[in-house]
């Protein structure tokens, strides 16, 4: 069975299983990341890249290069468990762009029923550390992100190194959704990143989606 827990310093989740249960979740995640259907979208690079990362993270966790166990936390049988750990806006946006991929492509109930089990371990895992950030962020398991945005990996990328920014507990925590408000349509937060983005693509003549944020790599040198 998958399921998550929250890391310790707050700033994302882990999402365990066993090998089996990761490659059928990666098999579900690629159903809506290469599909021909959706290479006609306008946008469809920006989100392939946002979710293939994502997929990445599952495909590595199913052949035990990033967390073991030899049991899960819920029970003490010897049955090997694998895991991963990923942001909380890594997820989100994550999440965001599967469900959208999904309306547009042919799903089934088993990718309904997978994503909606998703979605219930992500909030409990919310939930369970802490309750205050957790009521403010459920809006973006939602439909609060703008999914419809072209520039979706960037808007990811820009909020998610500000998160980290903040070294984790549970006051950044509770920040988290002032944050994402720059993927939120129409905000003052969002359309002043949409300007800079759109400045500086001008300034290096290349195209928003060409841009390559400079975020430093220590901020991503982080103890979960």
């Amino acid at each position: 069975m998958i399921y998550t827990i929250p890391t310790k310093k707050g700033l994302g989740i882990e999402i365990w299983g066993t090998r089996d249960d990761l490659e059928y979740l990666y098999d579900i995640v690629s159903k809506f990341l290469n599909n021909p259907t959706l290479s006609q979208i306008k946008g469809y690079e920006d989100k392939n890249n946002l979710i293939s990362s994502f997929s990445f993270e599952i495909r590595k966790a199913s052949y035990g290069s990033r967390l073991t166990r030899s049991h899960s936390h819920y029970t003490f049988e010897q049955i090997p468990y694998c895991g991963f750990q990923v942001s909380w806006v890594h997820l989100l946006f994550s999440i965001a762009a599967l469900k959208y991929n999904m309306k547009i492509t042919e799903s089934n109930k088993a990718d309904i029923a997978m994503f909606l089990h998703l979605e219930y371990w992500i909030e409990k895992a919310m939930k369970s550390y802490d309750t205050v950030g957790a009521a403010n962020l459920l809006p973006y398991l939602d439909d609060a992100i703008n999914v419809g945005n072209e520039y979706l990996y960037l808007y990811m990328r820009h909020i998610n190194s500000s998160f980290f920014e903040l070294k984790g507990g549970k006051n950044s925590f509770r920040k988290l959704d002032k944050l994402m408000r720059t993927a939120v349509y129409a905000t003052e937060e969002y359309n002043n990143l949409l300007s800079f983005l759109q400045s500086e693509a001008k300034k290096h003549h290349c195209k928003v989606e060409d841009l390559e944020l400079n975020d430093e790599d220590k901020i991503y040198e982080i103890q979960w």
